[in-house]
């Protein structure tokens, strides 16, 4: 018989509608069941494609005699984190302050008022990994429950009293530090793994943002950022994490070398790291940071994306009960495959393919030879390389099409949507792809109109049905592509839709005396308000609306916005330097902060083959802090006020570049411009 989510919107929860658990949602039902029956809530916090929730969810959840236990001790409540990153925050926090650590499944006992008093993540059926069974942990709360209620009601009351003391940050000084920059890239260069590439052990996460900002360095002139950069990205794109097969990145590496990695596939992974390889392409005219950014959006357009528009969460990492089987291979399969001898011992060449595998006898693949070193043996241009190697990886993926696919979490979240929409927003513009415009502009339009209501953005769309108030991260992120899209085409909708959002965001989010929160000031009363300011898999909701409002100060002249976006990145002039990984995004807002910008304003009839050269050249080399508002003439009345007061020069198409408080003489020619542009 379903229990309380037969009905959930949420692929996560409707997985778990047949378990013999009689799990409710968060809400007011659960709460006051929890009230009226004087039981501890038990709140389980994972996501659809986690390999150990799913885990769980068998051993545990799907047992009859464990889920006896659960119902008659506890009110149990079911939450997917990514719909509720309120939620998880809170309670995240909560275990990472009573185990050391954090994680999903996350796993925490709480009073009726939502007060946490104990908590873990995974919890097995039986004793092992140090980790007592699951059964004995509920037990055991129970009689707590029962017997020394006092005792953790004063733990909870703690426990709370920590949380909330997290929201409230001074500022240690008073001002932003340029050296800050410096130090931050230090750290970076001196914590990075040559061996590898990337950060720390494993398991080895990404880390784009941090990419992000050793490009950004880069473009002034950091070699050794520039160098860093290259090297991480070079060393992901060999494969494993990366699939070669089918593009795109899984979530993580269990190792450090990259190989075998956490098999899921999340969205803003892959918005994120095709931003990187788009970035790192145009600083460095590598063709193999291209490749990677067009495969990975590519893998999003055919696999990843709804007929409306939107773009789906994740896909899973398991298929028919296995982690990874969908993307692993034997030998034979491969000989099978690709069929001529002369094939096999090229393929065989370019990636490393022992007989018995190297992962519990199946193949994860990863380069040993790049396109280059592929070339000098086999006596060949590179291109005809990437032609041969693109015909084998094609066959391959054929066949992967036919076996069982993991399932997709199809649901719709504006913060990871707006990541991606920006990429592909700038793709658009720097590739000059019809495609990725097309699909940046569905994906605008489709949130815009089934994602906003009148004065309200939700949070997640699935099946036609939009809920949950939106998070700071999801106003701020959609602000910066929808500014993104809009530089690609010079439709003043879409700068008046980022504008109004950011005038929500700050009516709504921002309180003066403490900065941004990451809940809207309506959201539900939770027993803490939460307000991250870490960037963490995703950047944090601060840090993108501080990015956010530093680029529409530009476009607009809004000195008040400026001060809310300084404020915000004083608080972290600490943390940016200790801790360089954790706020990366930050470091980027910093950077666009400190150093002057290029403000830029082209005007004349769009379709004008001046107007289009102008543009054009803009677009012919990546300037990160660079804003553009480009407009017909007369431009419209809610345009950028950067286009304001900017008569045509000579009647003809014209363009006007600004810096450090200083306009340069208006020009016609992309060469004119172009001279301007030299930092």
């Amino acid at each position: 018989m379903p229990n309380h989510l037969s009905l959930a919107n949420s692929p996560y929860l409707a997985q778990h509608a047949d378990n013999p658990v009689d799990w409710f949602q968060w809400g007011e039902e659960a709460l006051e069941k929890a009230h009226r029956e004087d039981k501890p809530i038990f709140l389980s916090i994972g996501y659809a494609a986690c390999h150990w929730c799913h885990v769980m969810a068998h051993e545990s959840f799907e047992d009859e005699e464990t889920a006896a236990i659960m119902n008659r001790y506890f009110v149990n409540i079911k939450v997917d984190r990514e719909e509720r990153p309120d939620l998880d925050s809170i309670y995240m926090k909560a275990v990472v302050s009573i185990t050391g650590q954090g994680g999903w499944p996350l796993s925490v006992f709480l009073t009726p008022e939502g007060r946490p008093f104990y908590g873990g993540t995974y919890f097995p059926p039986v004793r092992r990994y140090n980790i007592p069974a699951f059964r004995e942990v509920l037990l055991g709360v129970a009689n707590s429950w029962k017997e020394n209620r006092q005792q953790l009601l004063q733990a909870g009351d703690q426990l709370t009293q920590h949380l909330l003391s997290l929201t409230n940050f001074g500022n240690p000084d008073d001002v932003l530090k340029l050296d800050a920059l410096d130090q931050a890239t230090l750290t970076l260069a001196q914590s990075y793994d040559w061996k590898n590439g990337g950060w720390g052990k494993a398991p080895k996460f990404p880390q784009a943002l941090a990419v992000e900002f050793l490009l950004r360095r880069a473009v002034r002139g950091d070699n050794l950022a520039l160098e860093i950069a290259k090297h991480a990205l070079g060393s992901m794109a060999k494969g494993g994490m990366y699939d070669v097969i089918g593009g795109g990145f899984a979530r993580y590496s269990t190792d450090e070398e990259w190989l075998v990695p956490h098999f899921e596939k999340m969205l803003y992974d892959n918005a994120l790291l095709a931003s990187a390889y788009l970035h790192a392409f145009l600083i460095t005219g590598d063709t193999t940071f291209r490749r990677v950014c067009d495969a990975t959006l590519n893998f999003i357009i055919r696999e990843m994306t709804d007929s409306q528009g939107g773009f789906f969460s994740s896909l899973d990492a398991d298929s028919e009960g296995q982690e990874g089987k969908y993307y692993l291979w034997t030998f034979d399969e491969i000989q099978k495959i690709i069929g001529e001898r002369s094939d096999i011992d090229f393929f065989a060449t370019a990636y490393n393919i022992p007989d018995n595998g190297n992962l519990e006898g199946k193949i994860v693949l990863q380069r040993t030879l790049t396109d280059l070193e592929l070339s000098e043996r086999y006596h060949v241009g590179v291109q005809i390389i990437q032609e041969r190697l693109d015909n084998l990886h094609a066959r391959l993926l054929q066949a992967r099409n036919r076996k069982v696919r993991p399932s997709t979490d199809d649901k719709v979240l504006v913060s990871w949507n707006a990541l991606m929409m920006l990429v592909f927003s700038e793709a658009a513009r720097y590739l000059g792809s019809e495609n990725y415009f097309n699909m940046a502009m569905r994906n605008a339009r489709f949130m815009l109109l089934d994602l906003h209501s009148e004065d309200r953005l939700l949070r997640s769309w699935r099946a036609g049905k939009a809920m949950h108030n939106a998070y700071l991260e999801d106003y701020a992120a959609l602000i910066l592509a929808l500014l993104s899209l809009y530089q690609s085409d010079p439709n003043p909708h879409w700068f008046s839709n980022a504008k109004s959002l950011a005038e929500e965001m700050v009516e709504h989010y921002y309180d003066g005396r403490i900065g941004f929160y990451d809940t809207r000031d309506d959201h539900e009363s939770l027993i803490t308000r939460p307000r991250d300011l870490q960037d963490n898999a995703t950047p944090s909701g601060n840090a993108l609306a501080a990015t956010a409002l530093l680029q529409l100060a530009a476009f607009e002249n809004r000195s008040d916005w400026r001060k809310m976006a300084e404020d915000a990145l004083i608080v972290v002039n600490d943390g940016i330097v200790r801790y360089p990984t954790a706020y990366s995004q930050w470091l980027c807002a910093i950077d666009f902060a400190l150093h002057p910008t290029f403000e830029i304003a082209i005007l004349g009839d769009l379709d004008d083959p001046l107007t289009l050269s102008l543009t054009g050249a803009l677009w012919s080399s990546y300037r990160p802090n660079l804003v553009a508002a480009i407009s017909s003439y007369p431009p419209a009345p809610y345009a950028p006020a950067l286009l304001t007061n900017r008569p045509l020069l000579n009647d003809r198409p014209t363009a006007y570049v600004c810096r450090s408080f200083v306009c340069h003489q208006p020009v016609n020619t992309p060469d004119d411009l172009l001279s301007q542009l030299i930092a």
